[in-house]
């Protein structure tokens, strides 16, 4: 019987992958693997770069794709068969990676490389894979010996299990929680799309009246619109204590947590590094901790006065207009809210008719086509769902660039939030360019019968953010894995494309594109665009400081001295609110227990990237504002050189360096304090 993961096209058959093909698949690309690192370092096998780093490629990229595909699918369309097939192979997966960062024949391999006269005469794209697959050796324990290399290996399978229940329990804790309602009463100030959506699942479990979720396209308009404080109340409290010991225990995350961070530990110490903070940033922009703690701690210094300014007229806005004479956590967002319409006269939801989903899509089209000269337009291809479409990215002349796999609406068994991923890298084989492609992955609300997903500003925000990353793969001109965007970008600096695309979605005749009434076709009237405008930064300094709070409730539980046991969790998290949050929430709250970020997704250490990475966006945005003809910054020749000298090159160059080509110099924070509005100084439109 064909196996899709192991008879792979060009466009991977994804309406045929079935759980039973993963782990075929996989053993079969394992093999070809491992046999293919035996050969390359065979005691006479030569040392040059295709020999060595082409080889490897040619053996291990099939492997790769297959297992990303299975993660993928994983992600996006949960079963417990799926699951169960996953888990499965997730430990001969890790244990491989772990083989080969341990392979001391091959970074043997790498070393003669290094040290040979071919070197000395490879394009500097390839001198540098070299240089940062050495230091990934030597990250992945290579020059360990003994009891402390089988600890090491022990250390990446025990944390990759982890991680991957830590995901599942989140998951399962929002899927598992439901709230029924028959008395519509409880439902006053609910937007229409979200009482539809309501009561189409209650159909679908064959229960009377209403039954809301802790999937984001019914929890966020609940605490926004919602007018019944006890189910706001209600709806909080099942979300902050997901995967915690607060809710179902089944799915408790508190142990996994703690675990997690012991062994990071003791896995920086293995390696030769005081904290694990310290370990992750050897690939960072970033040199240390403190370097780290002090760039927080500023952007808090400057935020703090605006924060406290936001909360005051929040608090008298609910004793003035709402009767509240104290502001509970849950109805901080029916506040703001409420404070937003009262002050700009409008709401999201008024904003929401104007942005159904394919004219979205045409918009955004549109605005990446102006800038950075490609096309995009829909293709065709197997997909695992109905509403997954394929996006066919090619140059004007009509030569194919990638393929965008979109999968845009919430739904069981889909995990929570918005993310990029790839299928396959770009890559150069002899004469043939393997295009990339690519896979983003949103959580708007679905489409109710013959009206479209409506989207929120907010919504297409996201959308725009997740391009950027997109486009990062797919307008690279690097041929070679191993400098690609998502192989070799510093963490601290793979969110500049993403950061700066969602500028243009507060930008005029961007949204003039982008938008068009539902039921009318009207584009967003200015006078609405001026109201969404003003409020661009309303709030701004709340908002700055909850981001530097979860960036140094990161940071200071990875530079311990001593790993974290399960209460200085918490006890980390409170002294991080008692430093920078105007807002505490209540003593049960569970944040930690649901932050992916740094215990599933890769962001250990590192979340503070999010604002570093924005210094740099901001930065590069100002180009455009700086060059904006007729009060547009819809700038195509700033748009193909930020695509030539940022998305093209991936990690081909030090992100620094990159930043300079573009830029022509440093970045300035005070780009990203402006667009903050958390200085004297506006740009206007």
């Amino acid at each position: 019987m064909t196996n899709p993961l192991i008879e792979q096209g060009e466009l991977l058959a994804y309406n045929e992958i079935r759980p039973e093909h993963i782990k075929p698949a996989i053993e079969h690309w394992l093999e070809r693997a491992r046999t293919a690192v035996n050969q390359v370092t065979q005691a006479n096998a030569p040392a040059t770069y295709d020999s060595v780093v082409t080889a490897l490629d040619d053996a291990t990229e099939p492997l790769w794709r297959a297992w990303s595909a299975a993660g993928h699918l994983n992600s996006v369309v949960n079963t417990p068969e799926l699951r169960d097939a996953y888990n499965e192979v997730l430990p001969m997966v890790v244990e491989f990676g772990t083989w080969l960062g341990l392979h001391e024949g091959l970074y043997a391999q790498y070393r003669r490389l290094h040290e040979s006269s071919e070197y000395r005469h490879l394009p500097a794209v390839r001198q540098r894979i070299i240089e940062l697959a050495l230091r990934d050796f030597r990250l992945s324990g290579v020059e360990l010996q003994g009891e402390a290399r089988e600890r090491f290996a022990a250390l990446q399978e025990r944390q990759a299990a982890l991680s991957q229940k830590f995901s599942e329990n989140v998951l399962d804790a929002t899927d598992a929680w439901s709230l029924d309602i028959t008395d519509e009463a409880r439902l006053a100030g609910l937007p229409e799309d979200v009482l539809t959506a309501a009561r189409a699942a209650a159909e679908a479990a064959d229960v009377p009246g209403w039954r809301l979720t802790l999937q984001a396209p019914c929890y966020v308009p609940v605490m926004q619109y919602a007018h019944d404080a006890e189910l706001r109340a209600e709806m909080y409290r099942a979300y902050a204590t997901r995967a915690s010991e607060m809710g179902d225990p089944r799915y408790d995350n508190s142990e996994l947590m703690a675990e997690l961070l012991q062994l990071r530990h003791e896995e920086a110490q293995l390696l030769g590094f005081d904290t694990f903070a310290s370990r992750q940033l050897q690939t960072r922009m970033a040199r240390s901790a403190s370097q780290v703690l002090e760039f927080l701690r500023e952007l808090a210094r400057r935020a703090r006065p605006a924060a406290e300014a936001d909360l005051e007229q929040l608090k008298q806005h609910a004793r003035s207009e709402l009767g509240m004479n104290e502001l509970q956590p849950w109805d901080v967002a029916y506040v703001s809210e409420h404070l937003r319409q009262h002050r700009y006269h409008y709401s999201e939801e008024a904003l929401r008719p104007y942005f159904p989903l394919p004219r979205v899509l045409d918009g955004w089209f549109d605005t990446v086509e102006t800038l950075f000269a490609v096309r995009l337009q829909r293709g065709k291809g197997p997909v695992w769902h109905p509403d997954v479409m394929v996006i066919d990215v090619s140059n004007p002349d009509g030569g194919m660039v990638g393929h965008l796999y979109l999968d845009l609406y919430a739904r069981t068994g889909k995990q929570a939030g918005a993310w990029v991923d790839l299928d396959r890298h770009r890559r150069r084989k002899g004469d043939h360019l393997q295009t990339p492609i690519v896979f983003l992955t949103c959580n708007f609300a679905a489409p109710q019968g013959d009206r479209p997903s409506l989207l929120t500003h907010d919504d297409v925000v996201t959308l725009f953010h997740e391009a950027g990353h997109a486009l990062h793969a797919l307008l690279s001109e690097v041929d070679e894995i191993g400098a690609s965007a998502f192989s070799s970008v510093e963490w601290d600096a793979i969110e500049l494309p993403s950061q700066f695309m969602e500028n243009f979605v507060w930008e005029y005749d961007v949204l003039q594109r982008l938008s068009g009434h539902v039921d009318t076709g009207e584009a967003l009237p200015r006078e609405l665009y001026d109201k969404l405008h003003a409020a661009r930064n309303f709030l701004s300094g709340m908002g700055m400081l909850r981001q530097v709070e979860f960036s140094l409730f990161d940071m200071l539980l990875h530079q311990r001295q001593e790993p974290a046991q399960a209460a200085d969790i918490l006890a980390t998290l409170q002294a991080v609110r008692n430093e920078v949050a105007v807002i505490q929430p209540p003593e049960w709250h569970r944040f930690p227990h649901a932050f992916g970020h740094i215990f599933a997704g890769g962001y250990s250490a590192g979340y503070y990237s999010y604002k570093w990475a924005e210094v740099l966006s901001a930065d590069a945005y100002a180009a455009f504002e700086e060059a904006a003809r007729k009060g547009s910054r819809l700038v195509p020749e700033l748009g193909q050189k930020f695509r030539r000298e940022v998305l093209a090159v991936g990690g081909a160059r030090p992100a620094e360096e990159t930043f300079r080509a573009f830029r022509g110099r440093e970045p300035d924070i005070e780009a990203l304090l402006r667009h903050s509005g958390l200085t004297q100084t506006e740009t206007t439109n």
